[in-house]
């Protein structure tokens, strides 16, 4: 999204770990939202959810959930 308001490319890579296994686990992003999964084996679920900004009354989505 920022590469997007910035009109230019932007990645970035994500570096945890799985809470449930504590299996390592490195996404690479892009502005276009492409992404890929360094670690071998490892298999994320990638959501975006879906928000109505029009009503949200908490002051960003992560205090929504």
């Amino acid at each position: 999204m920022q590469g997007h308001l910035r009109a230019e490319p932007l990645s970035f890579t994500i570096r945890s770990e799985c809470a449930h296994c504590g299996q390592h686990l490195t996404l690479e992003l892009d502005s276009e939202l492409n992404y890929r999964c360094v670690d071998e084996g490892a298999v994320p679920l990638v959501f975006v959810p879906l928000i109505d900004f029009d009503k949200l009354e908490d002051p960003s989505i992560i205090d929504a959930f």
